[in-house]
């Protein structure tokens, strides 16, 4: 073991305590709220709902996009058990899956619950080389999934994954822009990331080290010095591993990926009953959800709360023409998909912290003994 079994409170886990308190969802709620509050107001129409046909189909679609979202969780939890080798039991996997989408769902960028993991973890008394090779590992398997999958899908498709009937770039306008700057942010982490954990760790140490070393980003040095060293213990980790560990986590990650968009899909499915079933239409839909979320993943609200539940709808208008039909997809989908974990994690979170700091407290009363 390269640390304590179990860290100490430091000022940084203070503050991933202070993003994972329960009182953080009030925030992503109200904002969701708000969003799905509008969209009734201007767009929900009672005559329209009641056309609705709530035949077996439906229920059908429904009932499997619950399923398609436990297997989302299930498989989420395996890659968790996969990366640390069997350390957690399965429920211990469950739960602390619960507790890092919260503090992603309480967060304003895809990168939010990371730091919260770091703190998760550590605290679960997984060694720091173990620890960081997860996080970091995490990070580079999901954005190279979208970096990888983003640009495939619109070779295909074309603009229209950006914008319903665009032709050319051109046509996308403001998305095909925010489009680009978001594809930069993630490119711009993602490199040396990468970089950092499978070619040259030293090297990207020592530039993060250079770079902070000035007054200006000068009370960041500490931490990217920290981060230098975890990215290398990381490193040393992952060259250490066979082709079948990373052979699971990649696997998984793009399974964990495809369910989430294919929950999307069972309820278009679910409430459009004319939407075709084959492959070119359904693919094309994909292309389109994964591009809309690439786009959202760096919402400035926690979790996206509020933009995603309004652009939903802009978003898929040749799929779902009917404003009530996207506005009860969008709300059932973020439903199942992100204020569960909200409510879980009210019911979890104040639980799994109590629990670690009795057992510091027994630790430290053990110590001064």
């Amino acid at each position: 073991m390269d640390q304590q079994p179990f860290r100490e409170f430091s000022s940084e886990h203070h503050d991933a305590l202070h993003a994972i308190r329960t009182s953080r969802i009030i925030l992503p709620i109200l904002l969701g709220l708000a969003a799905v509050a509008y969209l009734f107001w201007r767009h929900f129409d009672l005559e329209e709902f009641s056309r609705i046909n709530w035949t077996s189909h439906t229920y059908f679609w429904l009932f499997t996009a619950v399923i398609l979202s436990i297997i989302w969780h299930l498989t989420y939890s395996y890659r968790l058990r996969a990366l640390t080798k069997k350390a957690f039991s399965w429920w211990k996997s469950i739960e602390l899956i619960v507790i890092w989408e919260f503090s992603s769902a309480v967060s304003p960028t895809s990168l939010g619950g990371s730091a919260v993991a770091f703190f998760i973890l550590a605290q679960e008394k997984l060694s720091a080389a173990r620890t960081a090779t997860i996080v970091l590992y995490t990070i580079v398997l999901d954005s190279m999934f979208l970096l990888t999958t983003v640009p495939v899908l619109y070779s295909i498709f074309g603009a229209s994954v950006l914008r319903p009937g665009a032709e050319t770039f051109a046509d996308t306008e403001f998305w095909g822009y925010y489009f680009l700057i978001a594809f930069s942010i993630m490119l711009t982490y993602t490199v040396p990331f990468y970089y950092g954990l499978f070619v040259n760790p030293r090297k990207l140490e020592q530039f993060l080290g250079a770079v902070t070393n000035n007054r200006l980003l000068r009370r960041y040095h500490e931490r990217a010095l920290v981060f230098g060293r975890d990215m290398a213990i990381a490193s040393r980790e992952l060259k250490n591993e066979r082709w079948p560990f990373h052979a699971r986590a990649i696997v998984s990650t793009i399974v964990v990926w495809t369910l989430r968009f294919l929950i999307i899909s069972a309820l278009m499915i679910a409430f459009l009953p004319d939407l075709p079933l084959d492959f070119k239409t359904q693919f094309e839909l994909y292309a389109r959800l994964e591009t809309m979320f690439f786009v959202i993943a760096f919402s400035p609200t926690p979790g996206g709360a509020g933009l995603i539940d309004l652009l939903f709808g802009g978003f898929l208008t040749d799929y779902v023409s009917n404003p009530t039909q996207a506005t009860m997809i969008a709300t059932i989908w973020r439903l199942i998909s992100y204020y569960i974990y909200l409510f879980l994690g009210a019911l979890i979170v104040p639980n799994w912290i109590r629990k670690r700091i009795n057992e510091r407290r027994a630790r430290q009363a053990g110590l001064s003994h």
